[in-house]
């Protein structure tokens, strides 16, 4: 069993691609930041509700008495799939400060993303009886 294609995985690491999409057009800011009539832009909010409806749902079936099989659709694993997220512009022009409080917002939620996608799937092996 593919233990990194589950929904919850997936979601995680669809969340861990908008926020390195995020940090390069965060970056892209910063570095325009002196450029006359440069507006900043961010990526559209991540919605986690979003993403689990675009995923296909877990359905169990019994094969025989005693046995579960779980199977779900889509993508399975991590960088399988590529999505481009929306960049929209917000109007103003650039606050270095401001990017960059985004930007260490950002890296500390991915940080935090990154932990939770390790801390599940080393849980789920270990109650497989895997060694993470």
């Amino acid at each position: 069993m593919e233990l990194s294609g589950s929904s919850l995985f997936r979601a995680l690491a669809e969340k861990m691609r908008w926020h390195q999409a995020r940090q390069g057009v965060l970056a892209e800011n910063i570095a325009n930041a002196d450029t006359p009539g440069y507006a900043e832009r961010d990526l559209k909010a991540f919605s986690f509700d979003d993403q689990m409806k675009s995923l296909a749902t877990v359905s169990m079936t019994a094969t025989s008495p005693g046995q579960i099989s779980i199977s779900s659709g889509g993508v399975d694993g991590f960088g399988t799939e590529s999505r481009s997220f929306e960049v929209s512009p917000s109007g103003n022009g650039v606050t270095v400060e401001d990017e960059m409080m985004k930007v260490a917002a950002n890296d500390i939620d991915y940080q935090t993303v990154t932990a939770l996608y390790t801390r599940s799937l080393r849980l789920i092996r270990t109650a497989l009886g895997r060694i993470a």
